[in-house]
């Protein structure tokens, strides 16, 4: 079996054998690129957006969702290579303008860590049903992310999400009523666009006809799509070693392929 465990071990003695540790750490120029890529494409897309170029600045943004989503990834396991505060900061910073609760959603994606594609999983359940389906409960989504975080967590985190989702309402009332710059407007609906895409993209993609006991996820070995997509797609890297950064996956994936070379054909592409 490859399921992980509750202390992120795998369960498959061949997988007990694949170096990890080493590729935890990151040096400050990594992290540095980490903070410094969802910033950039967020520009681009709002420079795109204030010369009237909307194409162009949906494609933009779409980067700098994938990219962001990235970052975020990354501080929830906290991968990021920062300190317990300053992942904090990047959560908030992200929920502001990604626009919504990163710290609900980390709290249901560490749970679908746990109880990867079980009943429980209320993030994983979209994989499990077709890929239209996926795409039409987008919106309903990202709310039962929220509801459920809300709903099971302390109320620490229920003042966090409170507090994150009240900052978000009020940056749209500023850009809907008070700041006349399309372009802020604009990106108040890519993101919308983008939490609607999610269920299908980040969670259909690398899940669909999965199961809990050995190909728990997906991957993706074509280096050019990799590359695109910023390594966003080595899924089952992932969630075998959850603590090794985005950055490294590349590199984990080449130890898993020789460890269990099966796990490679399920195919995110």
């Amino acid at each position: 079996m490859t399921t992980v465990d509750l202390n992120n071990t795998p369960r498959d003695p061949r997988l007990r054998q694949v170096r990890w540790l080493d590729l935890v750490r990151v040096t400050p120029l990594q992290v540095l690129f980490e903070l410094a890529l969802p910033a950039l494409w967020l520009a681009a897309s709002l420079i795109a957006a204030a010369n009237g170029l909307i194409i162009v600045a949906l494609a933009l943004s779409f980067m700098f969702f994938l990219t962001g989503l990235r970052l975020i990834h990354n501080a929830f396991h906290a991968a990021v290579g920062l300190s317990h505060l300053g992942t904090e900061i990047v959560l908030w910073a992200m929920s502001a303008v990604i626009l919504g609760s990163m710290h609900a959603v980390r709290f249901t994606h560490l749970t679908h860590h746990r109880v990867n594609l079980s009943d429980e999983d209320v993030e994983g359940r979209h994989a499990r049903i077709p890929g239209w389906r996926a795409l039409l409960q987008g919106p309903w989504f990202t709310v039962l992310m929220h509801v459920t975080a809300f709903r099971q967590g302390h109320w620490r985190l229920r003042a966090t999400i409170a507090g994150q989702l009240l900052m978000n309402a009020l940056l749209v009332v500023l850009a809907y009523r008070y700041w006349n710059w399309a372009p802020l407007r604009y990106h108040v609906c890519a993101m919308g666009v983008g939490h609607c895409l999610t269920a299908f993209f980040a969670v259909w993609t690398v899940h669909h006809h999965c199961d809990r006991s050995h190909y728990i996820a997906r991957t993706l070995r074509n280096r050019i799509l990799n590359a695109v997509t910023f390594n966003m797609f080595l899924h089952i890297e992932h969630h075998l070693f959850p603590l090794v950064p985005t950055c490294h996956l590349g590199d984990l994936s080449r130890r898993i392929d020789e460890a269990a070379p099966e796990l490679r054909s399920r195919l995110v592409f």
